[in-house]
This record gives C-alpha cells, structure tokens and sequence, in this order.
C-alpha cells in the first residue's frame, strides 16, 4: 500500500513545483514600503478599486493581475514657454512635487493608468502656470509678484490635481528668463527705485535728527530760563560759600579771604 501511494505523492509534489513554476510569479507578490497594490481580476470583478493591498507578503490567484503603485513624493521638472499679460514671451522652469492618494489608486489607475504623470499632472501643471502668468506683466512675475505668481499657481493645479486623486506637496518656480533687453530694464528700473528709497531714508533721518536737536535746544533753553529766574543773591552766596569750602580742602589753595570783591564773596589768592 505504502509503495503505490508513494508514485502519487511524488507527482503530486513535482505537478505543485511546476505549478509554482510556471504561475508563481503571477500568485506571490511581495509590496515593498512607500507602496501600495490593487488587482485586476478579468474573470470577476474587473479592477478592485476597493481593496488596497499595504505593504508586504500576498497571494492571489494566478489568473488575476497585481498593480503596484509608488505612493511616496516624486518630483518633476518641466521647462516651458509662457506669454505675460502684454505677450511677452517668458521661459519657466518649474519644479513639482506630488503624490498619489493611496486610498484612491484604483480610481486614478482606472481614470489615468500608471502613466498618470505624464498624462494628467504635467498638461495641468502647463495650463495653470500659461493662465496665471497670462495675468501679470514680466515685471510682476520676475519680481515684484513672484511669489504671488507660484502660490496662485500650485492653488490652482492642486485643485484640480486633488479631485483626480493626486496630492500636490509644492509647487516652486527654480527660474525666470526674460529677454535680454527686458530684464535689463526691468533691473535699471528697480535700481533706481533703491536709490530713491535710500534718498528718501537719508533725508528722513536728517529730518529726525533736526527735530531732535531743536527739541533738546529748546529743552536747554527753558531750562536755563526756570534756573536763571529762581536764583537770588542770598542763593548764590551760599553757592560760593559751599564753593570756598571745597576748594579750602584742596592742597593747591594758599590764602582764602572772606568777604572780599564787590559781591562780598571769598577770594582765593596763591598756591602752593
């Protein structure tokens, strides 16, 4: 009994590892992190955009389809050729960085693919920055209003990026050329009005500084006014009493004679 069983279980074993041969690559996946999958089931259901498979070990049946999605932030670079408000022609480069709504992958794969960044991030990206710089003068956009510019434009792509399940991180403009001859004006213009900022601060402090010195004139003055008014002869004979006293303890002082002059004040005649 033993001996005619054991044929079977061999083929049994050796029907499974051809089996896993041949149709193990299709039933064991493995989803690494900053991954997530779905699966296409063509004999069922279709896509299943319902269940998201999370990061690690899974087995599905051989004649379904595993679609791996990197969910962590990817970045690109596109450079481009936009018209300012006045039809100036202005070259971009602008940075973008973004990911996929994990949750919503079946939804982008079944709307956009795995090719989603070049078929709906790219074109949206393009179209905002062509309708916000169609908005401002090559002036603004080079400098006054850049920052303005970049923010209205990662708004505007995010919005549209967010109903289509991808999550805008940021939006950063790297450069701005202009045509030589604009950008020349454009610096000229901003350098003169540094100038007339640095002008205006000079006077200004000038200004200042004469309020000041005429405050503390005035100051002065009245307060030799209030002094000059409250002295009287007695006070100012004590002062010079109070005077000789301090100069009697000096080693310097000679003779002292009181009552001397025609102020009746102290005299102090030689030295040593």
């Amino acid at each position: 009994m033993k001996s005619k069983a054991s044929p079977i279980i061999i083929l049994v074993i050796i029907a499974a590892g051809l089996f896993v041969y041949f149709f193990g690559s299709r039933m064991f996946w493995t989803v690494q992190p900053g991954e997530r999958a779905i699966v296409f089931k063509p004999y069922t259901i279709g896509l299943d955009k319902t269940n998201v498979y999370e990061p690690g070990f899974h087995v599905i049946a051989p004649w379904n389809k595993m679609i791996i999605y990197n969910i962590m932030e990817q970045t690109r670079e596109e450079r481009m050729e936009v018209l300012d408000k006045n039809s100036l022609s202005i070259s971009m480069d602008v940075s973008i960085r973004y990911n996929p709504i994990y949750k919503k992958i079946g939804d982008l794969h079944e709307t956009f693919g795995k090719n989603y960044s070049d078929v709906l991030i790219i074109p949206e990206v393009r179209s905002a920055v062509r309708s916000v710089t169609g908005r401002y003068t090559a002036e603004e956009i080079f400098s006054t209003k850049r920052m303005e510019v970049e923010n209205t434009i990662k708004e505007e792509t995010a919005k549209v990026l967010k109903v289509n399940n991808i999550d805008m991180r940021a939006l950063l403009i790297r450069s701005i050329t202009l045509p030589p001859q604009i950008k020349e004006a454009i610096e000229n213009k901003l350098k003169q009005e540094q100038e007339a900022l640095a002008y205006k601060f000079k006077l200004d402090k000038e200004r200042s500084e004469a309020e000041r010195k005429r405050i503390e004139a005035e100051g002065i003055a009245k307060y030799n006014q209030i002094l000059s008014s409250s002295l009287t002869d007695k006070i100012l004979q004590q002062k010079g009493i109070d005077a000789t006293i301090e100069l009697s303890k000096s080693q310097n002082t000679k003779v002292i004679v009181i009552g001397s002059g025609d102020s009746g004040m102290p005299l102090i005649l030689g030295d040593k």
